[in-house]
C-alpha cells in the first residue's frame, strides 16, 4: 500500500490498513509513494493486490483507491470492483481470529535504478519540470540532478500554487511563463500522483498528450528497433496512427482509462500505447503506466533531435496535420440521448467509413472524424473533433454543439 500527500490520506491509510489486517491480511507499508511505484512493487515483487490510496489530478478535498491485482493488473468496476460492492452491500463483517500485521518497506532504491535506465544525457537542454507539489518529488531530482529548473517542489497536500491537473489550461500557466522568460527547450508538468505527464514546448504552448504516442515511436521503433502493437485511445489523433503504420506497426483502439487500456496493452502483448489524457503504458513496466518513465523517453527524444537541429514544435509538426477541437466537455443530465442524437445527426449527412460503438462513439469520415462519450469519473458528456480544414472543424463542432445545448 502506497499513499499521496493529501491531508485525508493518513486517515484513510489507517483505517484501510485496519480493515485489511482484521480480515487476517498483511499490509506492507510503501510510505509517501508515486502511483506507478505501487503498480511497479506489485509487478515485480510478486504482491496478489495493492492499493495506492490518491486522488490523483483531482483537487485537494478529494481522495481515492487504484486498487491492482497480481501483475499490477487493475481493479476496475467490471473486473472486481463490483464484486466488492455486493459484499458491502450484502455480507457481514466478521472479522478473523487471526490478525494481520503491518510491516514498513522501502524499494524507492531498485525503483531509481530501474527508472536510470531511460536516462540520457540531457545536458543539451534547458527544461523546467512543474512538480505541482505532489507525488513526482520523491523522484525527479534523483533523476534530473540540478540540470533542469523545478517549480513547485515541496510536497504539500494543499496544492498551494495549483490543482494538479495538467489538463487544465489554468494549471499549467505558470509553467507556460516560465518557459517562455527562460527560453527552455521544453516545460514537463506531472499531475498529483505522478501516473501523467504532459508537456509544453519551447514557444510555451501545450502539446496535446496523445501525439507523443508518436514522438514515443523514435525510441521504440527506430532506437531499439521494436516494431509491433502499439495502443491508442478512442479520443486520439488520426496522424497518431498514420505515423505509427509508417513504421510498421499495428494500431488498436481502445477504451479510455487505465482500468481498460493496461489490460488491453497486456493481451496484445504491445510494446506501449498512451491516452490523450497523458498517460503512457509501457511493456517494459508490467504494461502498466508511467509518468516519469514517459518524461525521460520523451526528454532524450528531444534531446537527440536537438543535436539534429530540430525542437519540439518541429517534432510535433512532423507528425500533426489535422486540425483538433480538443476535448469540449458539456455537463448535462440526458447525456445518452445527447450522445445518439449527435451520432444520428452526422450519420444522416454522410457515410462512415469507419464507427467504433465502445467507450460512446468515433465515427470517421473522408475528411474528419468525431468522438463523444460519457466521462467514466465526471458528470461530462465529451466531444472531440479532427478536420483536415479548421473551417471544416468549426463548422461540425457548431453542429454538435448546437444539438448537445439542446439536452441541457
Amino acid at each position: 500500500m502506497g499513499r499521496d500527500i493529501r491531508l485525508s490520506s493518513p486517515e484513510i491509510f489507517e483505517y484501510l490498513c485496519k480493515g485489511i489486517t482484521d480480515s487476517g491480511a498483511s499490509v506492507h507499508d510503501l510510505g509517501l509513494s508515486t502511483t506507478p511505484l505501487v503498480y511497479w512493487v506489485t509487478a515485480k515483487y510478486n504482491y496478489k493486490a495493492s492499493v495506492m490510496i490518491t486522488a490523483s489530478h483531482n483537487a485537494k478535498e478529494y481522495n481515492g483507491l487504484k486498487i491492482s491485482k497480481e501483475n499490477a493488473l487493475p481493479v476496475g468496476f467490471d473486473s472486481g470492483l463490483n464484486l466488492l460492492q455486493q459484499w458491502v452491500e450484502t455480507e457481514a463483517i466478521e472479522p478473523s481470529l487471526s490478525k494481520g500485521s503491518i510491516h514498513t518497506v522501502d524499494y524507492k532504491n531498485e525503483y531509481i535504478t530501474f527508472q536510470k535506465q531511460f536516462l540520457t544525457d540531457l545536458s543539451n537542454l534547458k527544461i523546467a519540470i512543474d512538480c505541482s507539489n505532489g507525488m513526482c518529488n520523491l523522484f525527479v531530482k534523483e533523476l534530473f540532478g540540478d540540470q533542469v529548473f523545478y517549480l513547485f517542489d515541496k510536497l504539500d497536500g494543499n496544492f498551494p500554487n495549483h490543482e494538479p491537473n495538467p489538463l487544465e489550461p489554468e494549471n499549467i500557466k505558470d509553467l507556460q511563463s516560465f518557459v517562455r522568460k527562460e527560453k527552455c527547450d521544453a516545460g514537463v508538468i506531472y499531475d498529483g500522483d505522478a501516473d501523467r505527464v504532459m508537456f509544453v514546448d519551447e514557444h510555451g504552448d501545450f502539446v496535446s498528450p496523445d501525439l507523443f504516442i508518436a514522438v514515443m515511436a523514435d525510441y521504440f521503433c527506430k532506437e531499439k528497433g521494436l516494431t509491433g502493437n502499439v495502443l491508442q485511445d478512442i479520443r486520439t489523433s488520426k496522424s497518431v496512427q498514420e505515423h505509427l503504420e509508417k513504421l510498421g506497426n499495428t494500431v488498436y483502439t481502445w477504451r479510455v482509462g487505465r482500468a481498460y487500456a493496461a489490460r488491453k496493452l497486456r493481451e496484445i502483448d504491445g510494446i506501449f500505447g498512451g491516452e490523450l489524457a497523458g498517460h503512457y503504458y509501457f511493456r517494459d513496466f508490467f504494461y502498466s503506466d508511467s509518468g516519469i518513465m514517459a518524461s525521460l523517453i520523451i526528454l532524450g527524444i528531444i534531446s537527440k533531435s536537438k543535436t539534429q537541429g530540430q525542437s519540439l514544435s518541429e517534432i510535433i509538426a512532423q507528425i500533426k496535420s489535422y486540425y483538433n477541437t480538443g476535448e469540449v466537455n458539456f455537463r448535462l443530465e440526458r447525456k445518452t440521448e445527447a450522445m445518439e442524437a449527435v451520432k444520428a445527426h452526422f450519420e444522416a449527412q454522410e457515410k462512415p467509413l469507419k464507427v467504433m460503438d465502445f467507450d460512446g462513439y468515433r465515427i470517421e469520415f473522408a475528411d474528419w472524424w468525431f468522438n463523444i462519450r460519457m466521462s467514466n469519473t465526471e458528470p461530462y458528456l465529451r466531444f472531440i473533433a479532427e478536420a483536415k480544414t479548421q473551417a471544416m472543424l468549426d463548422a461540425k463542432l457548431k453542429e454538435a454543439q448546437q444539438i448537445i445545448a439542446s439536452f441541457s
